[in-house]
């Protein structure tokens, strides 16, 4: 049973990971999430605010975010289809 329960519970952890991702990124860029020295997504889009041009600095930080979260759900459907099952031959 626990090897077919294998691919949800991995598709459900990427998903959360995504989003604790986007959640650390926004309640930091609002102020209370991690505080400065720490460099984080949100504390560089809110640093970067006063200086934004057409928010060109945060289309570029809003690029790269899209990237690593791209990347980690790669990452995670790979080891999916690694551990299912069902794929195997």
């Amino acid at each position: 049973m626990i090897p077919n329960a294998m691919a949800p519970i991995i598709v459900d952890a990427s998903l959360g990971l995504a989003g604790y991702v986007v959640a650390e990124a926004a309640l930091a860029f609002l102020g209370f999430g991690i505080q400065d020295p720490v460099p984080t997504w949100g504390n560089m889009l809110s640093a970067t605010q006063q200086f934004m041009l057409i928010n060109l600095v945060a289309s570029h930080l809003g690029n790269a975010h899209l990237c690593l979260l791209a990347r980690l759900q790669l990452i995670w459907d790979g080891l999916r289809d690694a551990l299912d099952p069902r794929l195997k031959l």
